[in-house]
C-alpha cells in the first residue's frame, strides 16, 4: 500500500512530565495536520514487551495468573515480561517462560509483533511460541504472586472468544496459534 513518507505533525517543544525506570511520559507542544496547534503526550516503554505461548505435544498451553494492579482485577494470561532495551529479546523470553513456568523449550519461533497501545504509547511486543517443553522449578520475581494452570489449547481459544481472557498480548496469541493451527502450519 502506498503512504505518506512526511509525518505530518509538527514538533514545537517537548517537556518529560514523568520519568522512571520502565517508562517516560513527554507533553509534545504540536502543529497537527491540520494546521492547528495542539498537545500530545507520548508514553515510551523502556523494555520491548515478551509474550511466550508455550504449546506442548498434546496442544496444552500455560496460563499463568495473577492480580493486576493497573486493572485492579485479575488476569489469566500466557507468561509475559520484559526485555530491556539492548537485550536479546529471545533471551528475554526464555528467562519469562522459566521464572513465570518453570518451563524451558528447545524449539522457538517468533510468532507476532505489534504495538500495543499505538495512540499514546510506542510500546512494541514480540510474542513467541514455545515448543518441545521440559519442566524446571519456577522463578518467580518477589513482585509476583503467580498461579499457573496447564490448559488444552482449544479451552484457551474458547476463553479467548467468549471474554473471560482480555490480555491483549495473549489474545493476539492465542488467535494467530489458532490460525496457524487451522492452516497446518504447526
Amino acid at each position: 500500500m502506498h503512504h505518506p513518507e512526511e509525518n505530518p505533525w509538527k514538533i514545537t517543544s517537548e517537556k518529560t512530565i514523568y520519568n522512571n525506570p520502565w517508562i517516560n511520559v513527554t507533553e509534545y507542544q504540536v502543529i497537527n495536520p491540520s494546521g492547528n496547534p495542539g498537545i500530545y503526550g507520548k508514553v515510551h516503554f523502556k523494555n520491548l514487551a515478551i509474550g511466550v505461548i508455550p504449546l506442548d505435544e498434546e496442544l496444552n498451553t500455560y496460563l499463568v495468573g495473577q492480580y493486576r494492579f493497573a486493572l485492579d482485577q485479575y488476569s489469566w494470561e500466557m507468561p509475559e515480561g520484559g526485555s530491556p532495551e539492548g537485550t536479546d529479546p529471545l533471551e528475554s523470553a526464555k528467562r519469562e517462560l522459566l521464572e513465570e513456568t518453570g518451563l524451558k523449550a528447545d524449539q522457538w519461533v517468533e510468532i507476532q509483533r505489534m504495538h500495543l497501545s499505538n495512540s499514546v504509547s510506542d510500546e512494541l511486543c514480540i510474542i513467541y511460541l514455545a515448543r518441545d517443553l521440559t519442566q524446571f522449578e519456577a522463578e518467580p520475581e518477589d513482585t509476583e504472586q503467580l498461579i499457573v494452570n496447564k490448559v488444552p489449547f482449544a479451552e484457551v481459544y474458547r476463553m479467548v472468544c467468549s471474554g473471560e481472557i482480555t490480555d491483549s498480548v495473549t489474545v493476539a496469541a492465542v488467535l494467530k496459534v489458532q490460525l496457524l493451527l487451522l492452516e497446518n502450519r504447526l
